[in-house]
């Protein structure tokens, strides 16, 4: 788990680099749905040890907001950034948000250990974007 925290750190690096490329505007719905969210996630994982069937429902209906999340960002102008976020944090292949429910939904339940690691990881991903929408409104001037 530990090997992603050198690609988000690039990442967030690359993100420095391309100060010229037109920025979204700040949207606070935006903000506040990545808050949530970073929220309902961090809780329903710290549940994973628990069977994944008593929570199959929560996990679809995360899974169902995330999406949501990852089309509202997709479709605001010059917000490529944040929508690469969402959709790295909701691709079942990496070891992020939708491949730990994966993982929960395979295993059944899991450790707290792993548990553990995976929250501080998928806690950083929400973090990325979460910044990324408060960098807007610096960025911005502030609110309009």
């Amino acid at each position: 788990m530990r090997s992603y925290f050198p690609k988000l750190i690039l990442i967030l690096l690359l993100l420095s680099l391309v100060g010229c490329i037109p920025v979204a505007e700040y949207d606070q719905s935006a903000y506040d749905q990545a808050v949530s969210l970073k929220t309902e996630s961090l809780t329903l994982m710290n549940k994973a040890n628990e069977s994944y069937s008593l929570h199959q429902i929560e996990s679809d209906s995360l899974k169902v907001k995330v999406e949501a999340a990852f089309n509202y960002s997709a479709n605001r102008p010059n917000n490529s950034e944040s929508a690469n976020q969402w959709e790295i944090l909701k691709d079942p292949g990496r070891n992020l948000l939708f491949g730990f429910l994966e993982r929960w939904k395979g295993k059944d339940h899991l450790s707290p250990e792993f548990i553990s690691g995976a929250v501080s990881l998928i806690s950083d991903a929400f973090d990325t974007i979460i910044n990324l929408e408060l960098n807007k409104k610096q960025f911005n001037g502030g609110l309009k």
